[in-house]
């Protein structure tokens, strides 16, 4: 595929925010393309049809200005996706072309929601996105003993989203095997207990669109069954046992403030209605 494409391996995961070298069949990918300028290009349009940037084309292309002509001959190379090992950080609109782009070999059909409680807000500088995702790599395989980071997917407080363990890579954690077989594992940076940390406006919308766009990808409709929080699960037993928590082991997550709250009321009345509006917002867009 690099060969083909006059590029190379490690450009082509970059671009497509790949966490390994397999390709599945129904995969698309983004590629290099040659491409000869037409009457009304900019820079700007040629970067925004081909998923690429003004600067990208410029560099790759020697050019000294933004100024086109007709029939000049450019190649536009697709932008690259910060990665560091397995880790790839998206915006909420980045996320949407990695999601809807790749395929999966595994059944997924539970969303769950986690916080992380720590890290927290204040361990979050704006930067850091994958220092923390480290740490908790660390935490997770050294401490804890589990095979990887937790988590399939990672949310930050400035509504960066972060593609931790591999989708076809079933999570850990203390939700159980039985939520994790068939389970994406979400963590959002912060503790969401009330009086602890007040989410951010762009953290709320990305863990809105970003639940929306994996319902609509493994064809989910917002409900207890398909969305489900931390708390509804005996940590001891693995078993679901929604609001009642009296005599058994859960934790508090995704947070007693999360939304209106960590109830399977809060979640019906809050959350999902949230999410399903959403999903009509993305599905109007694609029309």
């Amino acid at each position: 595929m690099a060969n083909k494409y006059d590029t190379s391996v490690r450009d082509l995961k970059l671009t497509n925010g790949l966490q390994s070298d397999l390709l599945l069949v129904g995969q698309r990918l983004f590629v290099p393309m040659r491409y000869e300028v037409a009457a009304g290009d900019t820079l700007w349009k040629l970067s925004r049809a081909y998923n690429s940037t003004v600067q990208a084309i410029k560099e790759t292309n020697g050019l000294t200005s933004d100024v086109l002509y007709i029939g000049q001959k450019l190649r536009i190379p697709p932008k690259k996706l910060p990665m560091d090992g397995q880790y790839v950080l998206m915006t909420r609109e980045e996320f949407k072309d990695w999601l809807f782009n790749h395929e999966f070999t595994r059944n997924i059909s539970l969303i769950q929601q986690h916080h992380t409680w720590s890290p927290a807000y204040g361990h979050f500088n704006g930067n850091n996105h994958f220092s923390l995702l480290k740490g908790m790599e660390y935490y997770h395989t050294k401490e804890v003993g589990w095979e990887n980071i937790a988590q399939n997917i990672t949310t930050f407080p400035d509504g960066r989203i972060a593609v931790s363990r591999p989708f076809n890579s079933a999570p850990d954690g203390s939700i159980g095997p039985k939520a994790n077989s068939i389970g994406l594992n979400i963590e959002h940076v912060g503790n969401f207990d009330l009086g602890n940390d007040q989410m951010t406006a762009e953290h709320r919308e990305t863990i809105i669109y970003l639940t929306a766009l994996l319902c609509m990808k493994f064809g989910l409709t917002p409900s207890v069954d398909s969305i489900t929080y931390h708390r509804w699960w005996d940590m001891n037993t693995g078993e679901r046992v929604l609001d009642r928590s009296e005599g058994v082991s859960v934790k508090t997550c995704p947070g007693t403030g999360f939304f209106g709250g960590n109830t399977t009321e809060s979640a019906k009345n809050n959350f999902y209605p949230l999410v399903s509006r959403k999903i009509q917002e993305i599905r109007a867009t694609l029309n």
